[in-house]
């Protein structure tokens, strides 16, 4: 039976990586300590073939320890947050993530010379592409566009840089994933958060879709959104995004190669604050809406071509934003009532 190690498994995407790869009959071993959320039991736990293990992902013997009868690495573990953490945490993004991803490299180094594992699958963002000026930006512009102004995008593109280090010297394989906006259900506050007011409503998360969700939900109207609303953003499901990172796991043509993972379909932030304010209030109710200051490094165009996961992946995203929201709206409305953003 095939076994994956999967750092940073109890965090947003982690845990969609995680169902996805137990669904397919996967053993998945996890790693997380739960700085981000605290401590969290997801629907997985306890799964007979989860076996989940609290942890630095900094602790190279530790990691080099779950490992052991691992075939495959998903290095997801990072410090991670909307666009208030690049400023707010500018220091720690870089250092922190430094850290985690050398100790990532070093420990898949060493099961790769001991003959066990087969590959490392790297987790690094969009934010790589902060600042391209290509639209659709293609996999190769990671090469060709300047390098990215925030020190997490920067710190990811790094990332890519270390799975390169470690294929030329080491021989290597791996795979890097650049997922694109991923949307779903489980993100709540963040332990390190601090009060970030939009309007009359305090953001939980500093991610579009639930601080939006979150506003219609508690009656803003006007609604405040940042910037003028003509931010290009491509939503993706989070089921569709660990689809995408499995077949890059599994397919043989994912090796040594990047991906842009990513629905095709581009919406702007307004375009988006439209779909959630009808699907709260109907379309009899009209949007009013007031623009506020946007965060540094709020990127005015984020769009990914996707022609290369389809063709040698045969991958697609192929969730739509209406369905996304019919799930994540009444998520977010509970989560109001719990108080957990």
């Amino acid at each position: 039976m095939n076994r994956v190690l999967i750092t940073g498994s109890a965090g947003f995407i982690g845990s969609y990586v995680v169902q996805e790869f137990l669904d397919a009959g996967w053993e998945v071993v996890g790693l997380d300590n739960f700085s981000k959320y605290g401590e969290l039991t997801p629907p997985h736990l306890g799964h007979p073939r989860y076996q989940f293990h609290r942890g630095d992902a900094k602790d190279v013997r530790l990691l080099a320890s779950l490992l052991q009868g691992c075939q495959h690495f998903i290095a997801g573990a990072a410090m991670i947050g909307g666009i208030a953490y690049f400023h707010r945490l500018a220091f720690d993004l870089l250092a922190e993530n430094e850290r985690i991803t050398a100790s990532a490299f070093e420990a898949a180094i060493q099961a790769w010379q001991a003959g066990t594992l087969q590959k490392i699958t790297v987790l690094s963002s969009s934010m790589v592409f902060e600042n391209a000026n290509v639209f659709p930006t293609p996999e190769e512009a990671v090469r060709t566009s300047p390098p990215p102004s925030s020190t997490y995008g920067f710190q990811k593109l790094a990332c890519e840089y270390f799975a390169q280090g470690a294929r030329l010297q080491y021989g290597l394989p791996s795979t890097i994933v650049r997922p694109f906006n991923c949307v779903g259900i489980g993100e709540k506050r963040a332990s390190a958060d601090h009060e970030v007011l939009s309007g009359n409503i305090r953001l939980a998360l500093s991610h579009v879709v639930p601080d939006l969700a979150q506003k219609v939900l508690k009656g803003q109207d006007p609604l405040h959104i940042l910037g003028d609303g003509s931010q290009v953003r491509h939503y993706t499901y989070g089921g569709d995004l660990a689809r995408g990172i499995r077949t890059c796991v599994e397919h043989p043509a994912a090796l040594n190669e990047d991906f842009n993972i990513s629905t095709a379909t581009a919406t702007t932030v307004l375009e988006l604050a439209s779909a959630i304010w009808q699907a709260v209030h109907g379309p009899q109710v009209p949007l009013r809406y007031v623009s506020d200051a946007p965060f540094p490094h709020d990127v005015q165009h984020r769009s990914p071509n996707v022609t290369k996961a389809r063709e040698l992946l045969g991958f697609e995203a192929t969730t739509p934003l209406s369905v996304i929201l019919e799930e994540v709206i009444p998520w977010i409305r509970e989560q109001i009532q719990l108080g957990t953003i």
